[in-house]
């Protein structure tokens, strides 16, 4: 049936739900194949750690520590831009629609990596990856932040976080798997590389059956298929009522102009982009990545032969996705703001360990062991705190006008750190060694520590459009 709304606008009313689902599993549904696009981010960052040894090999890519750091972070820079282009597609596409474009963009640059005859192709192919790596890092949070319930905002908006830590631990553990059987094959890295194609492969055909975003579908004046959506995934009567929150917000912005990057010009949207850019560095600049991207490379450093540095790497990945699990259970019970600065501490002090150990146990058989158990700590507060806090808020903090522009905008900066920390790690390796390396690192964490406590709202507990209302009218969230 139809109802006629007082402004004119006509929605259309089904009498039973387009889906037998219940609206919990059609959630679930929603959150587990749209986050193939976190497992793709994941497996496609970490394969690297484990394939740059055997590609950087005489007679195959012959790299040098720069050419490692260059293939490496050449997938941060495409990401970097992926994550802008991306953001303002999914506004004007739809976050459906985003998603699968990036899934055939996945598994054509995977194959172009997975056959690359030499650096120059590889390095290509990595940059185009990588725009697919950073599209999805801005896609998939907001999909999920606009079809998730506000007090199940956090937990779902998570979950690709745990896809990407997943991911990473797959890649692992296959690097793992391969390198040890297949090790005196020339193409082992070939092999490492081209088994993102299948997550890509899923990714497409699921997001067939997935709705578009309700939040989106109203943005774009399709309201009754906005209602059909919400019918899908909240109860009746919340449903409706979620519909006229989604409206009223929707009014009020009418009379603004189109997004655009003038708009970051006004002094909320400052503020609000001031905090997303501030998180959005404060995730990289404890140097996750270096671990995450050359934890193999960190090992063979520390003693490890080889074959051993890619088994102890699945000890980062297994702890990785561990601490995603506490890190999502936790998001329900605290607030955002303390378990970033927990998370910060925790990081910190295990930079610094790192650092200080490195120097007092250098040449000595413990010293691997000590690295392997103090990156594993490091990993327990950056996935289990850190990561969590920083894609949920990056999801959340910004209105639906700005909410492409906004994301694109601070997960460009957020990539472009990664760029510089990725290329730089080897560097820094090869010529101040380990110690100084982590303590620069360990220096950095204080600052963020600092940043969070000055600048950083709680934003728990509030629909997307209550934050939105705290930020224009410059209230402080309780």
């Amino acid at each position: 049936m139809k109802q006629v709304e007082p402004d004119g606008t006509e929605l259309v009313m089904e009498s039973t739900p387009a889906s037998k689902r219940t609206p919990k599993a059609y959630l679930r549904l929603i959150a587990i194949i749209s986050t193939f696009g976190g497992l793709l981010f994941g497996y496609d960052t970490g394969v690297i750690n484990g394939a740059l040894p055997y590609m950087s090999k005489a007679g195959q890519l012959n790299l040098t520590p720069a050419g490692e750091g260059i293939v490496a972070s050449s997938l941060l820079f495409g990401a970097a831009f992926g994550a802008v282009f991306g953001g303002r597609l999914s506004d004007r596409n739809g976050r459906r629609k985003n998603l699968l474009m990036l899934a055939v963009v996945f598994f054509v640059a995977t194959l172009g990596c997975t056959f690359a005859p030499n650096m120059a192709v590889m390095v290509v192919f990595r940059v185009i990856l990588g725009l697919a790596v950073g599209g999805a890092s801005v896609t998939v949070p907001t999909y999920l932040a606009e079809m998730s319930p506000t007090e199940r905002r956090g937990r779902m908006v998570t979950q690709n976080e745990l896809m990407i830590v997943t991911g990473q631990l797959l890649a692992f553990t296959f690097n793992a798997i391969i390198g040890t059987t297949l090790g005196e094959d020339g193409n082992v890295w070939r092999y490492m590389l081209v088994i993102a194609t299948i997550p890509a492969v899923v990714l497409w055909f699921g997001m067939f059956i997935l709705p578009e975003s309700p939040r989106w579908l109203a943005s774009k004046g399709k309201i009754g298929d906005a209602l059909r959506v919400l019918q899908q995934i909240r109860e009746q009567n919340v449903a409706e009522a979620e519909l006229t929150e989604i409206k009223d917000n929707i009014t009020a912005e009418a009379a603004l102009d189109k997004a655009t990057f003038k708009d970051l010009s006004v002094k909320w949207v400052r503020r609000i982009l001031f905090i997303g850019l501030g998180i959005a560095v404060v995730q990289q600049i404890t140097g996750v990545n270096s671990i995450m991207y050359y934890g193999t490379e960190i090992l063979r450093d520390a003693g490890f032969g080889t074959e051993a540095a890619l088994i102890g790497n699945i000890a980062n990945g297994v702890i990785s996705v561990l601490a995603t699990f506490v890190g999502i259970y936790l998001l329900g019970k605290i607030g955002r703001r303390p378990m970033l600065i927990t998370g910060l501490i925790g990081t910190t002090s295990a930079l610094l360990l790192i650092g200080i150990l490195s120097m007092l146990l250098q040449g000595t058989e413990a010293l691997p062991y000590v690295v392997l158990s103090l990156t594993v700590t490091f990993l327990a507060f950056q996935q289990g705190a850190i990561s969590p806090v920083t894609w949920l808020m990056l999801s959340e903090i910004f209105p639906q006008r700005l909410r492409g522009i906004g994301m694109g905008t601070t997960v460009f900066c957020l990539w472009i750190t990664n760029f510089l920390v990725g290329f730089s790690f080897p560097i820094l390796l090869a010529h101040v060694g380990l110690s100084i390396t982590f303590f620069m690192f360990a220096v950095l964490g204080v600052f963020a520590i600092l940043f969070v406590k000055k600048y950083l709202p709680e934003t728990k507990g509030h629909s997307l459009e209550q934050i939105e209302y705290y930020f224009r009218n410059y209230m402080k969230f309780k």
